[in-house]
């Protein structure tokens, strides 16, 4: 059922792709003339991503970014020193993974009952834990539930500025579209879900993303055969099989790889 309603939603809104590189200037250049981007990224440190995803992606020499709890890490710690070691860029996903309290195991970690200077807090002492665990400093940020927030009411704020100041990059959730280079918010990039689709959900993505020199960052969470926010192993093969088809012209890179190359393009 994801993957017939996400097919469609990708109908729907693919004049909306259409439109937004029609009125910007689409100037960045991917390296050794590639036709897109893509990245890899998957979120919350969970054990079947170093258990399962890391063995299949070093396979085909990819490299994903991987946005950890501390907390998490600690589970397979020696597992993701491999993977940091391996090349796998390390982010920041928040110390305790607030989101707001309508979610009732997160009612405890509310972001409505979060302040600006908590979060940056937060932030900072998961990314020293990070350092200390692994012996990467994080320099990408995926927000925990794709939310952007603090407060509630009148009293609402966004915390992107606090994530800009921290941070390079700032990556979302359950977003619809792919990151156009030459326009895109490092701090509020487009993260799209690859959980339970299947490979040609995923090839409708990417082809529709490369008729416009565009930016995919798939997000997804644990990585085995099936389960609820699972990204499929099979689909994630095909996958990376496509990408390493020089006739498909996909680059296939970490956020942070991916991210310094537009800086370096949008300054020339």
């Amino acid at each position: 059922m994801l993957t017939t309603t996400y097919i469609a939603l990708l109908i729907v809104i693919s004049p909306l792709f259409n439109l937004g590189a029609q009125s910007a200037n689409d100037s960045i250049d991917w390296p050794d003339g590639k036709q897109v981007a893509i990245s890899l990224s998957f979120d919350d440190a969970r054990p079947s991503q170093v258990d399962t995803g890391v063995p299949l992606l070093d396979k085909y020499n990819a490299k994903a970014t991987f946005y950890l709890v501390p907390s998490s890490v600690e589970r397979r710690l020696s597992k993701w020193k491999q993977a940091a070691t391996a090349g796998h860029e390390m982010g920041n996903h928040s110390m305790n993974h607030p989101c707001t309290g309508n979610f009732t195991w997160s009612r405890d970690k509310a972001i409505e009952e979060y302040s600006l200077s908590q979060m940056k807090q937060e932030l900072a002492q998961a990314s020293e834990q990070i350092e200390a665990l692994l012996e990467v400093k994080p320099t990408e940020f995926a927000y925990p539930c794709g939310q952007t927030f603090v407060g509630r009411g009148i009293n609402t704020e966004s915390y992107v500025p606090v994530v800009a100041e921290l941070f390079r990059t700032g990556r979302g959730w359950l977003d619809e579209a792919p990151n156009n280079p030459a326009f895109c918010d490092m701090a509020q990039l487009m993260g799209m879900p690859m959980d339970g689709l299947d490979f040609p959900a995923v090839k409708a993505i990417i082809e529709s993303a490369k008729q416009h020199g565009h930016w995919v960052v798939f997000a997804g969470h644990d990585i085995g055969e099936s389960g609820r926010q699972t990204t499929r192993t099979a689909m994630l093969k095909q996958l990376l099989q496509y990408a390493q088809d020089p006739a498909n012209q996909v680059w296939l890179a970490p956020v942070g790889t991916i991210a310094a190359h537009i800086r370096e393009q949008r300054q020339q």
